[in-house]
C-alpha cells in the first residue's frame, strides 16, 4: 500500500493492522513480557523506597542528575531547540545561583538570591502548568472550535505547556532543597546529624542569619516576621522559601514538624502546597520511568522476547 496518497487518518489505519498482523499468534509472548514489566515495577519501586529511606542524600543527588540531563538527551535526538535554549538559560543561571549558595563563608545577600530565583522559577512554572492544563481541557470540550484552532495543534500546545511547568516545578524544587541545606549547614543552624551547632537568638532568623527587626504581632514595611508552633521566629519570606520553595516541612533549628495548613491560611495559597506534592509524585514518573523500561527491554532481549 501506497502510504503518500492516504490522509492520516487512513494511513495511522493501515498501520495500525499492520502492527496487529505482525503480533497475531504471539499472546503467550505478550503475556510473558507483561508479567515481566509488572515484576519490574514492583520490584524497583520497592528498592528505591529502600533506599530513598536508608540513603536519602544519595538519592536525591542521582534524581537530580536524572531529572536534568535525561530530558536533554531526547530534546537533542528530536531537535527541540525550544526547550534546548531554555535549558541552557535555566542551567546557567541555576549553576550561577547554586555556586554562590555553596560558597564559604556565605555572602549575606546569598540567601535572599537564592529563593528569589527559586521562587520564581516556581511561580512561572506553576502558572504555566495551570495554563497548559486549562488548554487541554479546552480541547477535549471543544471550545478551541470557537478560536478556530485544529485540535491537534491546540493540545500540543496544552501539553507542551504541561510539560514545561511540571518538568522545571521539579526540578527547582531539588536544586532548591540542596541549596537549603547548603546554606543553613553553612550558616550553622543545621547539621546533617540534626543537632544544631549554634544557639538562635530571638532576633535571628535561623535560615538566613540575618536580624530581625520587626516584631511577630508588628505589621513591617517590606516584610513581616512569623512565629512557628515551636516558637521560633523568622522573617516570613525565609521560611516560606524554606517550607515552600525548598521542600522542607520542619523547622530549620529543631527539625520540629510545620503546620502548613496554618502557616497558608489563605485559600489561595494552598493550591501552591498541593502544586509542590503533585510535583513530588511526578519526580519518579520523570526520573526513574525511563530507566525502568530500559531494564525491561534489556530483560525481554536477553529471554528473546521481541
Amino acid at each position: 500500500v501506497d502510504l503518500s496518497h492516504l490522509s492520516p487518518e487512513e494511513r495511522w489505519r493501515v498501520e495500525h493492522a499492520r502492527m496487529h498482523a505482525k503480533h497475531r499468534g504471539h499472546e503467550a509472548m505478550h503475556a510473558e513480557m507483561v508479567l515481566i514489566l509488572i515484576a519490574t515495577l514492583v520490584v524497583a519501586q520497592l528498592l528505591l523506597v529502600q533506599w530513598k529511606q536508608r540513603h536519602p542524600r544519595s538519592y536525591n543527588m542521582v534524581t537530580l542528575f536524572q531529572m536534568w540531563v535525561v530530558p536533554l538527551y531526547f530534546t537533542i535526538k528530536l531537535n527541540w531547540w525550544r526547550f534546548l535554549v531554555i535549558w541552557v538559560f535555566f542551567s546557567a543561571v541555576t549553576a550561577f545561583v547554586t555556586f554562590r549558595a555553596t560558597r564559604k563563608p556565605l555572602v549575606q545577600t546569598t540567601p535572599r538570591l537564592v529563593y528569589k530565583w527559586f521562587l520564581l522559577i516556581y511561580k512561572i512554572s506553576y502558572a504555566t502548568g495551570i495554563v497548559g492544563y486549562v488548554a487541554v481541557m479546552f480541547t477535549l470540550f471543544g471550545l478551541n472550535l470557537l478560536f478556530r484552532i485544529k485540535p491537534e495543534d491546540a493540545m500540543d500546545f496544552g501539553i507542551s505547556l504541561l510539560f514545561y511547568g511540571l518538568y522545571y516545578g521539579v526540578l527547582e524544587r531539588d536544586f532548591a532543597e540542596m541549596c537549603a541545606d547548603y546554606m543553613a549547614s553553612t550558616i550553622g543552624f543545621y547539621s546533617s546529624s540534626g543537632m544544631p551547632t549554634k544557639h538562635l537568638s530571638d532576633s535571628v532568623c535561623a535560615v538566613c542569619g540575618q536580624q530581625i527587626f520587626v516584631g511577630v504581632n508588628e505589621e513591617g514595611i517590606i516584610e513581616n516576621t512569623y512565629r512557628l508552633s515551636c516558637n521560633h521566629v523568622f522573617h516570613e519570606f525565609c521560611i516560606r522559601g524554606w517550607c515552600i520553595v525548598g521542600k522542607k516541612q520542619t523547622c530549620p533549628y529543631c527539625k520540629e514538624k510545620v503546620d502548613l495548613k496554618r502557616m497558608f491560611s489563605n485559600p489561595w495559597e494552598r493550591p501552591h502546597v498541593m502544586y509542590g506534592q503533585l510535583l513530588e509524585r511526578l519526580r519518579y514518573l520523570v526520573a526513574w520511568q525511563p530507566v525502568i523500561i530500559g531494564l525491561v527491554q534489556g530483560i525481554n532481549y536477553i529471554l528473546g522476547l521481541e
